[in-house]
């Protein structure tokens, strides 16, 4: 992981196909095996779902797909080639363009929303959490999954330490209470900035908005993911994701938005 350099901006439309053909229709063991299932399970009893940074939809389908009859799910994503072919995939979903930061659906409109894997790319942390606040009717339940701050810290990483008898392996700690921003190159050609925070940053933020986490989850890695490489055995205690299930107390003010008509 290396410095970004400034001015760089990160296209989710080019990474588009890259996103679709590597971590979806089960190409990935991690969502297959956990991420999937983790949504479905902690979405459940959800009626009204506001799955925001969607991609393609894939979490939304299984949402729907799980979910009773009368489960309404909304896909929202930046990006027009995901929310094309999200459109394309179908899957008993509704699929809309927007912003995080300016949700184009009116005050209260969901019970759930789930945001997954998408604040570590988001500059705008205060605003979007204001938005989802602003969505989610009294006591609805917002569901974060994120890249475990501990891994994101620009800096940290495995240390094989031959100076030691015998060698130890071990994971490197980098400045964790820094907020910082980087570039990782994840694929040929594929770069992808992440923005790292401490954990406090993301509870303060949610708190700060009426939304009070009632669950925490650092699950070990799945089975499917350990078993790509020998050299992930050593990483089978330690959390790639950290969920955070979360609920708007009744009592919240709501957020200082204009409230948008649904699309």
């Amino acid at each position: 992981m290396t410095t970004a350099s400034e001015g760089f901006q990160d296209s989710w439309e080019d990474h588009a196909r890259w996103w679709q053909d590597e971590f979806t229709e089960g190409a990935d063991a991690e969502y297959v095996e956990q991420i999937v299932p983790l949504c479905v399970e902690h979405l459940s009893g959800a009626n009204r779902i506001l799955d925001l940074g969607a991609g393609e939809g894939q979490i939304s389908r299984a949402l729907r797909r799980h979910g009773p009859a009368s489960t309404e799910v909304v896909a929202l994503d930046p990006a027009s080639a995901q929310v094309t072919e999200a459109a394309r995939r179908g899957g008993g979903i509704r699929v809309v363009q927007g912003s995080a930061s300016a949700l184009p659906f009116a005050q209260g409109s969901f019970d759930a929303v789930l945001v997954c894997l998408v604040l570590e790319h988001v500059d705008d942390l205060d605003g979007t959490v204001a938005e989802v606040a602003r969505v989610l009717e009294d006591s609805g339940r917002l569901v974060l999954l994120l890249n475990h701050p501990l891994l994101q810290t620009p800096g940290s990483g495995w240390i094989d330490d031959h100076v030691l008898d015998p060698p130890e392996q071990y994971w490197r700690l980098g400045d964790y209470l820094i907020e910082a921003e980087s570039v990782e190159e994840v694929s040929a050609g594929v770069r992808v900035r992440f923005l790292h925070r401490p954990l406090h940053r993301y509870v303060n933020a949610l708190a700060g908005r009426g939304l009070f986490v009632r669950r925490m989850l650092e699950p070990a890695p799945p089975p499917g993911f350990l078993a790509r490489s020998e050299s992930y055995a050593a990483a089978r205690h330690i959390p790639r994701l950290l969920l955070l299930v979360a609920t708007r107390e009744a009592s919240a003010a709501p957020a200082a938005a204009t409230p948008l008509s649904c699309a």
